[in-house]
Parts: C-alpha cells; sequence; structure tokens
C-alpha cells in the first residue's frame, strides 16, 4: 500500500476580480493506486461535509504520492 496526499481546492474571485485557489481540505490515504486514494479522499469529503458530491465543496482533487517522495 502506498500513502497519498490528497488535497482539494476552490477557486474563488478576489475583490479585484482575480482568482485564487482556497485550500478546503487535505487527507493522507494508504491506498493501493492514486485512483484508489481519490475517491476514498473524495469518499470522506463528502461524509464530512454532509454533501453527495464533492464538488459541492472544491474544484480541484490532486493526489501526491507520499512514498515515492520519501524514496
Amino acid at each position: 500500500m502506498h500513502e497519498y496526499l490528497v488535497t482539494f481546492h476552490k477557486t474563488v474571485l478576489d475583490d479585484t476580480g482575480y482568482d485564487h485557489r482556497v485550500l478546503q481540505r487535505q487527507a493522507v490515504v494508504h491506498a493501493r493506486s492514486d485512483v484508489s486514494a481519490a475517491f476514498a479522499a473524495k469518499a470522506m469529503l463528502c461524509e464530512a461535509d454532509g454533501v453527495i458530491d464533492w464538488r459541492l465543496r472544491a474544484d480541484t482533487c490532486e493526489v501526491v504520492d507520499l512514498s515515492q517522495r520519501a524514496a
């Protein structure tokens, strides 16, 4: 199993009209693949926030393999 860091961001406009990515949630997930890690983290976000679709809280989902960085 690999360890993945899954990060969710929401893009919002500031008062000058520029986009900013705002961190919504991060989760460390143990999974066999990055796809499995993303799926698990999305389910965790939905359960924690009480929403049916993770895209109601975030625009992007990024997955980083922490096991690869340690090597």
